[in-house]
């Protein structure tokens, strides 16, 4: 295989930064590809040269930017076509070098009941399985039904009885082939309290090929990871050689070359392991294994695919301490983790503690509804698995992050709590243990996030003034009132009454409580206050209404409220509204239908998942506002479902005129970064399965 000195990337977001950033060090020039709605990406502006593009997934348009730049390799990245046999062949067939393994072994491993079966004969343990529809409640409930093309989370689902079994692999029919183009699923037995192990592997074409140790990934979402860590605090030396060995099996069966991985569950009671799947590319979480090592995978795919040898063995490769990564989302845990979108109006990592930032999000970015919405992956690395839990939590905590809801406070409460430090890591984690899903804010601390809030806004209100410029902030010649502001802090709305004192202090009246304020410093990015002797310093970023603030904790929403009240919505009684951006891809019921409480009425796709919509109460449907096929944003109203106690009293409410989408008084509209859906509707987890 030649060497070559231009590489496209053939992905986007945060993926073809970190491949950009490795290839760059090794003096390749890169070529990025973007559709419209990335054209201002981060990776746009990384790549040495871009080509426009109308789909990630159209692999003609991809091979045919090659050409036109002169690119010498393609690298697929995670997700899109990294896994897609077919684009390799054609990658392959133009000449070009393929940065992955072959397309033989990409298409035996893509098909996962075909790679259980070569698992089994490589002698690796399998779960009870079936691939025939109607023999699935065989395997014995619970089981677990999963896309036989894909993974990430789609096409899964937890099913419990064969009362849910038929409905549940529709579900994740439709999803295997919204995701993966298959709609062929096949059950397996599910293991509720488990581990999820992965084994790092690495080829070359020359037939080396070894292990660099694992990785556990078990703290999962919607079955999806979001906290990965290397080593595992539950893996022992033996059964690290057991789980090594066999991965290495199983790769030297498929003639592997370039990075991969081989995925397992362990049961966390008996301790045994069984294979999962084997991932034929770079996994998201793989800097965890490279902070342990000190390998850079993305180099080592990039050597492979010139054909160099590894030029190592398994006894030359050494660990050292422990790593773990977080992956931040623009995503709202206390809405069942649904996607949030937006724009991402400050991200500003904090000079300290010194982790590492995997992103292709800037301030300014638009998180949008046809992609994954992860901002960015945080990985700490220290001696001790404490001491990196503790620099990631810290890191989270003072990242300054505002305009869209995330996953930043449960990522920290999870890693701060005395269950993941103990190890306990199981794929239940969450539901076992319950981290809390927001920072909670005490009535001291919203009166200090006031405080800090009112006394940065004068200061900025000063220095934008542009007359008078030379008296201090709220100067008056005679007694007049206090200046006052007024603020939403976390959900609760507060009064801030302030004059000026000497020296930078404030007398101050906040929420009734009189005290003193006194500002040590101030600029446009933050502001050192003290309240009642309680000093703090926060970063601050501001966007129209909304200031972030951000200092010891974690960091807090602040909206200035306007002075003159503002009309509230129409009432709508029973609404039944979108929780989330997305498309609706069916609808359950008519104008006229009698429907019972936790009935599934409507499902909505959002990033290739589907999200169930159920009626909070027994009623009548009076009223269908969406079509089938529609693209709805959040919030918007669905339908209008009335209870029968409702229809027969002359004063309820009448519902709203088509298209207005107002909500519920008792269900109104979240501020900014909230997203909590109304009571009434009740939508269910997202796709399950293990990721």
């Amino acid at each position: 295989m030649s060497r070559f000195d231009t590489l496209l990337v053939a992905n986007r977001g945060e993926i073809a930064c970190r491949v950009i950033r490795s290839a760059s060090a090794m003096s390749i020039r890169t070529v990025a590809l973007f559709v419209e709605s990335d054209a201002d990406g981060l990776h746009v502006v990384q790549a040495d040269e871009a080509v426009r593009i109308s789909s990630y997934l159209d692999s003609e348009q991809i091979i045919a930017a090659a050409r036109m730049t002169n690119a010498g390799a393609v690298h697929p990245g995670y997700g899109f076509l990294a896994e897609n046999a077919a684009f390799a062949k054609a990658v392959l067939a133009e000449g070009l070098a393929w940065v992955g393994p072959s397309p033989e072994a990409i298409a035996l491993m893509g098909d996962k009941i075909a790679a259980k079966k070569l698992a089994s004969e490589a002698g690796v343990p399998v779960l009870k399985s079936s691939d025939e529809p109607n023999e699935f409640d065989s395997v014995g409930f619970p089981i677990l039904i999963k896309a036989a093309a894909g993974g990430g989370g789609k096409g899964m689902r937890v099913v419990h009885s064969s009362a849910e079994l038929e409905e549940a692999v529709l579900a994740a029919r439709r999803e295997a082939l919204a995701g993966f183009g298959d709609d062929r699923v096949f059950a397996e037995r599910y293991v509720g309290t488990a581990r999820h192990i992965e084994i790092q592997v690495l080829g070359d074409k020359h037939g080396n090929l070894l292990h660099l140790g694992e990785r556990e990934c078990s703290i999962q979402r919607r079955h999806q990871k979001i906290i990965e860590e290397s080593p595992s605090p539950f893996v022992s030396d033996d059964m690290r050689s057991a789980m090594g060995t066999a991965a290495v099996a199983l790769a030297r069966a498929l003639s592997y070359e370039s990075a991969g991985t081989v995925e397992f569950l362990v049961d966390d009671e008996s301790g045994d392991f069984f294979f999962l799947e084997v991932n034929t590319r770079l996994q998201v979480e793989h800097p965890v294994t490279e902070e342990v090592t000190g390998i850079d995978l993305v180099k080592e795919q990039l050597r492979v695919a010139q054909g160099e040898a590894l030029g190592y063995s398994a006894d030359n490769i050494s660990f050292s301490g422990h790593a773990i990564e977080a992956r931040l989302y623009s995503e709202d845990p206390d809405n069942d983790f649904l996607p949030a979108t937006g724009v991402v109006e400050i991200f500003e990592p904090a000079p300290g503690p010194q982790v590492r930032y995997d992103t292709g999000v800037e301030t300014g970015s638009t998180i949008t509804p046809e992609f994954d919405p992860m901002i960015a992956k945080v990985i700490s690395h220290a001696d001790t698995r404490a001491d990196a839990a503790g620099q990631l939590a810290l890191a989270l905590e003072r990242l300054q992050i505002g305009g869209v809801a995330t996953n930043r406070d449960f990522l920290a409460a999870t890693l701060r709590s005395a269950e993941f430090l103990a190890g306990e890591t199981t794929t239940d984690f969450i539901e076992r243990f319950t981290p809390p899903r927001k920072r909670p804010l005490e009535e001291g601390e919203q009166r200090l996030l006031a405080t800090a809030a009112a006394m940065w806004l004068q200061h900025d209100n000063r220095c934008n003034a542009n007359v008078l410029t030379s008296l201090p902030s709220g100067f008056r010649i005679g007694r007049l009132a206090r200046e006052r502001v007024e603020l939403r802090v976390a959900d609760t709305e507060m009064t801030v009454h302030y004059s000026p004192e000497r020296r930078g202090a404030f007398v101050l009246g906040v929420a009734g409580d009189e005290g003193v304020a006194r500002v040590w410093s101030c600029s446009d990015s933050h502001i050192d206050v003290e309240v009642d002797s309680r000093r703090r310093h926060y970063a601050v970023a501001r966007h129209g209404h909304n200031l972030y603030l951000t200092g010891a904790g974690g960091g807090a929403q602040i909206e200035l409220l306007p002075r003159f009240s503002v009309a509230e919505p129409d009432v709508v009684g029973g609404a039944v509204v979108a929780p989330m951006p997305g498309k609706v891809i069916e609808l359950r019921v008519s104008v006229g239908d009698v429907v019972e409480a936790q009935q599934v009425v409507a499902v909505i796709e959002a990033m290739k998942m589907e999200n169930h919509l159920r009626a909070a109460d027994a009623g009548t449907v009076t009223e269908i506002l969406v079509s089938v096929g529609d693209q709805i944003e959040k919030d918007v109203l669905l339908m209008v479902i009335e209870e029968e106690s409702a229809l027969l009293s002359p004063s309820s409410a009448a519902p709203a005129a088509p298209g207005k989408g107002n909500a519920p008084a008792s269900a109104a509209p979240a501020a900014p970064g909230e997203g909590n859906p109304p009571a009434s509707a009740a939508p269910v987890a997202p796709g399950e399965g293990i990721a």
